[in-house]
Protein backbone atom coordinates (compact mmCIF):
# COMPACT_ATOMS: atom_id res chain seq x y z
CA UNK A 1 0.00 0.00 0.00
CA UNK A 2 1.44 3.60 -1.42
CA UNK A 3 1.72 5.83 1.41
CA UNK A 4 0.53 9.60 0.25
CA UNK A 5 -2.02 12.48 1.56
CA UNK A 6 -5.73 11.81 1.38
CA UNK A 7 -6.71 14.90 0.09
CA UNK A 8 -4.20 14.93 -2.11
CA UNK A 9 -5.57 11.93 -3.91
CA UNK A 10 -8.93 13.27 -3.53
CA UNK A 11 -7.95 15.88 -5.64
CA UNK A 12 -6.24 13.40 -8.04
CA UNK A 13 -9.47 11.30 -8.23
CA UNK A 14 -11.27 14.54 -8.85
CA UNK A 15 -10.09 15.52 -12.03
CA UNK A 16 -9.73 12.47 -13.49
CA UNK A 17 -13.25 12.45 -13.02
CA UNK A 18 -13.57 15.42 -14.27
CA UNK A 19 -11.23 15.47 -17.40
CA UNK A 20 -10.52 11.67 -18.03
CA UNK A 21 -14.08 10.24 -17.54
CA UNK A 22 -16.23 13.45 -17.81
CA UNK A 23 -18.57 13.41 -14.69
CA UNK A 24 -21.29 16.64 -14.58
CA UNK A 25 -19.99 19.92 -12.76
CA UNK A 26 -23.06 18.70 -10.40
CA UNK A 27 -21.17 14.82 -9.52
CA UNK A 28 -17.96 16.45 -9.70
CA UNK A 29 -19.48 19.38 -6.93
CA UNK A 30 -20.92 16.26 -4.68
CA UNK A 31 -17.46 14.60 -5.20
CA UNK A 32 -15.75 17.72 -3.40
CA UNK A 33 -18.61 18.71 -0.90
CA UNK A 34 -18.88 15.13 0.56
CA UNK A 35 -14.71 14.52 1.16
CA UNK A 36 -14.37 18.03 2.82
CA UNK A 37 -17.36 17.42 5.27
CA UNK A 38 -15.70 14.13 5.46
CA UNK A 39 -12.69 15.79 6.42
CA UNK A 40 -14.32 18.13 8.69
CA UNK A 41 -16.07 16.19 10.77
CA UNK A 42 -13.32 12.67 10.76
CA UNK A 43 -9.66 15.23 11.13
CA UNK A 44 -6.93 13.45 10.35
CA UNK A 45 -7.47 10.39 8.76
CA UNK A 46 -5.47 9.29 6.70
CA UNK A 47 -5.08 5.64 4.58
CA UNK A 48 -3.68 4.00 7.83
CA UNK A 49 -6.89 5.05 9.73
CA UNK A 50 -9.68 4.48 6.70
CA UNK A 51 -11.36 1.31 8.57
CA UNK A 52 -14.69 0.29 8.66
CA UNK A 53 -14.83 1.78 12.67
CA UNK A 54 -14.02 4.89 10.88
CA UNK A 55 -16.62 5.30 8.52
CA UNK A 56 -19.28 3.81 11.71
CA UNK A 57 -18.20 7.03 13.51
CA UNK A 58 -17.92 9.08 10.46
CA UNK A 59 -22.04 8.77 10.03
CA UNK A 60 -22.32 8.58 14.28
CA UNK A 61 -21.08 12.30 14.20
CA UNK A 62 -23.49 13.36 10.47
CA UNK A 63 -26.05 11.57 12.84
CA UNK A 64 -25.56 13.65 15.52
CA UNK A 65 -23.86 17.32 14.65
CA UNK A 66 -26.13 20.18 14.74
CA UNK A 67 -27.13 22.30 11.80
CA UNK A 68 -28.61 25.64 11.11
CA UNK A 69 -31.08 26.52 8.49
CA UNK A 70 -33.17 28.72 7.89
CA UNK A 71 -32.90 31.64 9.79
CA UNK A 72 -30.91 30.12 12.39
CA UNK A 73 -32.93 27.05 13.18
CA UNK A 74 -30.93 24.54 14.39
CA UNK A 75 -31.68 21.00 13.65
CA UNK A 76 -29.31 17.32 14.11
CA UNK A 77 -30.17 14.58 12.09
CA UNK A 78 -29.88 13.28 8.10
CA UNK A 79 -32.59 11.68 6.08
CA UNK A 80 -31.80 7.72 5.04
CA UNK A 81 -31.16 8.82 1.10
CA UNK A 82 -29.00 11.68 2.29
CA UNK A 83 -26.18 8.73 3.68
CA UNK A 84 -26.65 6.68 1.17
CA UNK A 85 -25.73 9.70 -1.32
CA UNK A 86 -22.78 10.34 0.87
CA UNK A 87 -21.73 6.56 0.97
CA UNK A 88 -21.92 6.39 -2.84
CA UNK A 89 -19.63 9.48 -2.97
CA UNK A 90 -16.95 8.35 -0.57
CA UNK A 91 -17.51 4.60 -2.17
CA UNK A 92 -16.22 5.50 -5.85
CA UNK A 93 -12.70 7.30 -4.21
CA UNK A 94 -12.65 4.29 -2.05
CA UNK A 95 -12.80 2.02 -5.35
CA UNK A 96 -10.81 4.67 -7.21
CA UNK A 97 -7.88 4.14 -4.32
CA UNK A 98 -7.77 0.29 -4.62
CA UNK A 99 -7.74 0.16 -7.59
CA UNK A 100 -4.85 2.55 -7.61
CA UNK A 101 -2.75 0.51 -5.19
CA UNK A 102 -3.31 2.69 -2.99
CA UNK A 103 -5.67 1.05 0.02
CA UNK A 104 -5.21 -2.61 0.19
CA UNK A 105 -9.31 -2.90 0.51
CA UNK A 106 -12.04 -0.65 0.07
CA UNK A 107 -13.97 -0.83 3.83
CA UNK A 108 -17.31 -0.41 2.47
CA UNK A 109 -17.15 -3.72 1.09
CA UNK A 110 -17.90 -5.13 4.30
CA UNK A 111 -20.72 -2.38 5.50
CA UNK A 112 -24.39 -2.90 4.79
CA UNK A 113 -26.10 -0.34 2.50
CA UNK A 114 -28.77 1.62 3.94
CA UNK A 115 -32.00 0.76 2.96
CA UNK A 116 -33.49 3.76 1.79
CA UNK A 117 -37.09 4.55 2.12
CA UNK A 118 -38.33 7.24 -0.64
CA UNK A 119 -41.03 8.73 1.59
CA UNK A 120 -39.00 11.54 2.08
CA UNK A 121 -38.39 12.27 -1.97
CA UNK A 122 -41.17 15.00 -1.45
CA UNK A 123 -43.00 16.88 -4.07
CA UNK A 124 -44.86 20.22 -3.77
CA UNK A 125 -48.81 19.86 -4.01
CA UNK A 126 -51.02 21.98 -5.34
CA UNK A 127 -51.92 24.35 -2.89
CA UNK A 128 -48.01 24.83 -2.01
CA UNK A 129 -47.09 25.42 -5.95
CA UNK A 130 -50.33 28.08 -5.95
CA UNK A 131 -48.95 30.10 -2.50
CA UNK A 132 -45.28 29.58 -4.69
CA UNK A 133 -46.91 31.05 -7.76
CA UNK A 134 -48.85 33.88 -6.17
CA UNK A 135 -45.89 35.22 -4.63
CA UNK A 136 -43.69 35.02 -7.82
CA UNK A 137 -45.92 36.79 -10.02
CA UNK A 138 -47.78 39.12 -7.93
CA UNK A 139 -46.31 39.53 -4.44
CA UNK A 140 -42.94 39.57 -4.44
CA UNK A 141 -41.51 43.36 -5.17
CA UNK A 142 -38.60 42.41 -8.08
CA UNK A 143 -37.86 45.69 -8.56
CA UNK A 144 -38.69 45.71 -12.61
CA UNK A 145 -40.83 43.72 -14.72
CA UNK A 146 -37.81 41.78 -16.65
CA UNK A 147 -36.63 40.37 -13.35
CA UNK A 148 -40.80 39.08 -12.54
CA UNK A 149 -40.69 37.66 -16.04
CA UNK A 150 -37.37 36.11 -15.66
CA UNK A 151 -38.38 34.88 -12.13
CA UNK A 152 -41.87 33.43 -13.70
CA UNK A 153 -40.10 31.75 -16.45
CA UNK A 154 -37.57 29.76 -14.17
CA UNK A 155 -40.49 28.36 -11.80
CA UNK A 156 -42.64 27.83 -15.02
CA UNK A 157 -39.76 25.88 -16.20
CA UNK A 158 -38.70 24.17 -13.45
CA UNK A 159 -42.62 22.56 -12.81
CA UNK A 160 -43.11 21.89 -16.41
CA UNK A 161 -40.18 20.17 -17.64
CA UNK A 162 -38.34 18.50 -14.53
CA UNK A 163 -35.06 19.43 -15.19
CA UNK A 164 -32.04 19.34 -12.44
CA UNK A 165 -30.84 23.13 -11.03
CA UNK A 166 -27.56 22.53 -13.15
CA UNK A 167 -29.28 22.10 -16.46
CA UNK A 168 -31.43 25.04 -15.85
CA UNK A 169 -28.87 27.63 -14.78
CA UNK A 170 -26.76 26.00 -18.20
CA UNK A 171 -29.10 26.31 -20.50
CA UNK A 172 -28.50 28.84 -24.08
CA UNK A 173 -30.66 30.40 -25.89
CA UNK A 174 -29.95 28.19 -29.12
CA UNK A 175 -31.25 25.20 -26.61
CA UNK A 176 -34.70 26.83 -26.97
CA UNK A 177 -36.07 26.04 -29.70
CA UNK A 178 -39.42 27.58 -29.66
CA UNK A 179 -40.50 26.57 -33.47
CA UNK A 180 -40.41 22.97 -32.20
CA UNK A 181 -41.42 23.98 -28.75
CA UNK A 182 -38.91 21.73 -27.49
CA UNK A 183 -35.69 22.23 -25.07
CA UNK A 184 -32.17 21.14 -25.56
CA UNK A 185 -30.64 19.51 -22.25
CA UNK A 186 -26.98 18.97 -23.52
CA UNK A 187 -25.01 16.06 -22.19
CA UNK A 188 -22.21 18.30 -20.88
CA UNK A 189 -24.56 19.96 -18.22
CA UNK A 190 -26.53 16.83 -17.45
CA UNK A 191 -25.59 14.24 -14.51
CA UNK A 192 -26.08 11.17 -17.25
CA UNK A 193 -23.34 13.16 -19.52
CA UNK A 194 -26.10 12.21 -22.31
CA UNK A 195 -28.47 15.10 -24.56
CA UNK A 196 -31.90 14.84 -24.32
CA UNK A 197 -35.26 16.89 -26.02
CA UNK A 198 -37.61 17.67 -23.62
CA UNK A 199 -41.03 18.86 -25.33
CA UNK A 200 -42.42 22.26 -23.55
CA UNK A 201 -45.68 22.41 -23.10
CA UNK A 202 -48.08 25.43 -23.14
CA UNK A 203 -47.71 26.81 -19.80
CA UNK A 204 -44.11 27.30 -20.28
CA UNK A 205 -44.49 28.19 -23.60
CA UNK A 206 -46.10 31.72 -23.31
CA UNK A 207 -43.86 32.14 -20.20
CA UNK A 208 -40.02 31.78 -21.65
CA UNK A 209 -41.88 33.66 -24.86
CA UNK A 210 -42.88 36.47 -22.51
CA UNK A 211 -39.36 36.57 -20.79
CA UNK A 212 -37.42 36.00 -24.20
CA UNK A 213 -39.15 39.37 -25.30
CA UNK A 214 -38.18 41.31 -22.48
CA UNK A 215 -34.76 40.09 -22.58
CA UNK A 216 -34.04 41.40 -26.26
CA UNK A 217 -35.72 44.71 -24.95
CA UNK A 218 -33.07 45.21 -22.87
CA UNK A 219 -30.60 44.20 -25.36
CA UNK A 220 -28.57 41.37 -23.92
CA UNK A 221 -26.26 39.32 -25.82
CA UNK A 222 -25.40 36.60 -23.48
CA UNK A 223 -25.51 32.84 -24.81
CA UNK A 224 -27.29 31.93 -21.76
CA UNK A 225 -30.79 31.47 -21.70
CA UNK A 226 -31.25 32.89 -17.41
CA UNK A 227 -29.16 36.03 -16.96
CA UNK A 228 -28.38 37.83 -14.10
CA UNK A 229 -30.41 40.42 -12.20
CA UNK A 230 -28.31 43.83 -13.13
CA UNK A 231 -26.10 42.85 -16.02
CA UNK A 232 -25.92 40.94 -19.23
CA UNK A 233 -24.01 37.76 -17.81
CA UNK A 234 -25.41 34.19 -16.86
CA UNK A 235 -26.95 33.89 -13.65
CA UNK A 236 -24.74 32.19 -11.35
CA UNK A 237 -25.33 29.72 -8.77
CA UNK A 238 -25.13 32.08 -6.09
CA UNK A 239 -27.83 34.59 -7.61
CA UNK A 240 -30.19 31.25 -8.05
CA UNK A 241 -29.44 30.42 -4.44
CA UNK A 242 -30.33 33.86 -3.45
CA UNK A 243 -34.15 34.08 -6.03
CA UNK A 244 -34.64 30.44 -4.36
CA UNK A 245 -34.28 32.21 -0.98
CA UNK A 246 -36.51 35.09 -1.95
CA UNK A 247 -39.25 32.49 -3.31
CA UNK A 248 -39.05 30.96 0.42
CA UNK A 249 -39.77 34.28 2.25
CA UNK A 250 -42.12 35.84 0.10
CA UNK A 251 -44.17 32.60 -0.42
CA UNK A 252 -43.74 31.05 3.00
CA UNK A 253 -43.35 27.68 1.26
CA UNK A 254 -40.16 25.70 2.33
CA UNK A 255 -38.84 23.52 -0.37
CA UNK A 256 -35.87 22.94 -2.25
CA UNK A 257 -35.22 23.09 -6.11
CA UNK A 258 -35.33 19.78 -6.50
CA UNK A 259 -38.82 19.04 -5.00
CA UNK A 260 -39.48 20.43 -8.28
CA UNK A 261 -38.04 17.46 -10.18
CA UNK A 262 -40.15 15.35 -7.97
CA UNK A 263 -43.24 17.12 -8.85
CA UNK A 264 -43.11 17.03 -12.50
CA UNK A 265 -42.16 13.04 -12.00
CA UNK A 266 -45.26 12.33 -9.71
CA UNK A 267 -47.42 14.62 -11.87
CA UNK A 268 -46.66 13.13 -14.47
CA UNK A 269 -47.18 9.81 -14.03
CA UNK A 270 -50.36 10.48 -12.12
CA UNK A 271 -51.74 11.95 -15.32
CA UNK A 272 -51.27 8.96 -17.15
CA UNK A 273 -47.70 9.38 -18.43
CA UNK A 274 -45.75 6.16 -18.74
CA UNK A 275 -42.50 4.87 -16.85
CA UNK A 276 -40.56 5.10 -20.36
CA UNK A 277 -41.52 8.64 -21.32
CA UNK A 278 -40.13 9.40 -17.81
CA UNK A 279 -36.94 7.80 -17.86
CA UNK A 280 -36.63 10.12 -21.14
CA UNK A 281 -37.40 13.00 -20.15
CA UNK A 282 -35.78 13.00 -16.63
CA UNK A 283 -32.77 11.83 -18.43
CA UNK A 284 -32.30 8.32 -15.78
CA UNK A 285 -29.95 5.82 -17.40
CA UNK A 286 -31.64 2.75 -15.71
CA UNK A 287 -34.98 2.29 -15.54
CA UNK A 288 -35.07 1.72 -11.59
CA UNK A 289 -33.96 5.12 -10.83
CA UNK A 290 -37.23 6.15 -12.54
CA UNK A 291 -39.53 3.56 -10.61
CA UNK A 292 -38.79 5.07 -7.41
CA UNK A 293 -41.66 7.53 -8.20
CA UNK A 294 -44.06 4.92 -8.52
CA UNK A 295 -44.12 4.99 -4.78
CA UNK A 296 -44.29 8.33 -4.59
CA UNK A 297 -47.66 8.39 -5.90
CA UNK A 298 -50.41 9.59 -3.87
CA UNK A 299 -53.10 7.50 -3.16
CA UNK A 300 -56.09 9.29 -4.16
CA UNK A 301 -54.61 8.81 -7.60
CA UNK A 302 -54.31 4.96 -7.89
CA UNK A 303 -58.71 5.12 -6.76
CA UNK A 304 -59.79 5.16 -9.96
CA UNK A 305 -57.79 2.59 -11.01
CA UNK A 306 -58.80 0.27 -8.10
CA UNK A 307 -62.32 1.52 -8.31
CA UNK A 308 -62.71 0.58 -11.61
CA UNK A 309 -62.51 -3.44 -10.40
CA UNK A 310 -66.38 -2.80 -9.05
CA UNK A 311 -67.43 -3.08 -12.32
CA UNK A 312 -67.86 -6.75 -13.05
CA UNK A 313 -67.46 -6.85 -16.57
CA UNK A 314 -63.72 -5.20 -15.81
CA UNK A 315 -63.21 -8.48 -14.30
CA UNK A 316 -60.81 -11.17 -16.40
Amino acid sequence: MKNRDLTELHQEFVNERRYSTRRSPATIRGYVATFELFQKLMPGVDLNTLTIKTLNEFFKRLEQRDRVVGKGEIRNGVRISTIGTYRSKLNSFFDWLVQNKYLADNPFKHMRYPRIIYSDRKFLNKQQLERIWLAVSLNIDWHSPFIQKRSMALIGTLLNTGVRRGELIQLKVLDLNLEKRELHVRGETSKSRRDRFIPINSAAYKLLVDYLKARKEKDYKNPYLFVSNSRDQRLSFDGFKHFVNKVIEGSGVKFHVHQYRHTFSVNFLANGGSLAALKQLLGHTDLRMTEVYLRCLPTHTLRPDVESLANMENLI
